[in-house]
């Protein structure tokens, strides 16, 4: 044996090598460079407010070393984590995920990459309901899901959904996030009654229509 070839061996056995050997050009090519930590998500774009029946859009990049990491959006039901879309960032760390969301919802919604996870606040996928308002004449009189109802009381009476149902209400470009508190309305093509209340916070008047989240 030469002395470069027991260096080699030797080195080899260790589990090292020479620069400018062959093997460690190999390697040098089959393994991607080691990350400098957890994959760091920025967010570019998001459109997470839609109607139903439009999609859902998140554009972001991956601050990383290896391209072709898997993105995932994520919503929450019933306190477990779902996946709506799944994509990998491209050689730049850059990715677009879109989703179709067909029926009415609110969810908490993130993204995740590897270990890495980061929160988008809600999903909220709209319908249009014809809603009106009360409060002023009523204040303290009993609410159909209990308690009674105030000048501050945020709320919506519907006639069917379950009290305390949550849902999110959008009139122009505000929302509010409020639960079923009572029963009504009882005018022939309202679904929704709001409280002053929530009719103040959504610069609700009258009576007109609504997106909900159920």
């Amino acid at each position: 044996m030469t002395p470069r070839s027991i260096t080699l061996a030797a080195l080899g056995a260790a589990g090292l090598t020479l620069a400018g050997s062959p093997q460690s050009h190999a390697q040098a090519l089959a393994e991607p460079p080691a990350s400098a930590g957890k994959p760091r998500i920025s967010l570019h774009e998001r459109h997470l407010n839609v109607r139903a029946g439009s999609r859902v859009f998140v554009r972001g990049s991956v601050r990383s070393a290896a391209a072709g990491l898997p993105v995932t959006l994520e919503i929450q039901r019933a306190g477990r984590w779902h996946t709506l879309a799944r994509v990998r960032t491209d050689a730049r760390g850059a990715f677009r995920l879109r989703d179709r969301r067909t029926r009415p919802q609110s969810a908490r919604a993130r993204l995740r990459v590897s270990s890495t996870r980061r929160s988008l606040g809600r999903l909220n996928v709209y319908r249009t309901a014809v809603a009106s308002w009360y409060g002023p004449g009523l204040y303290g009189s009993h609410l159909g899901c209990g308690g009674v109802l105030s000048a501050g009381r945020l709320g919506v009476a519907h006639k069917s959904l379950p009290c305390g149902t949550r849902l999110t209400i959008r009139h122009g470009r505000r929302m509010v996030r409020v639960s079923v508190i009572d029963r009504g309305p009882y005018v022939a093509g309202r679904e929704f009654d709001l409280t002053a209340a929530t009719a103040q916070r959504l610069a609700f008047g009258g009576h007109g229509t609504i997106l909900t989240t159920r």
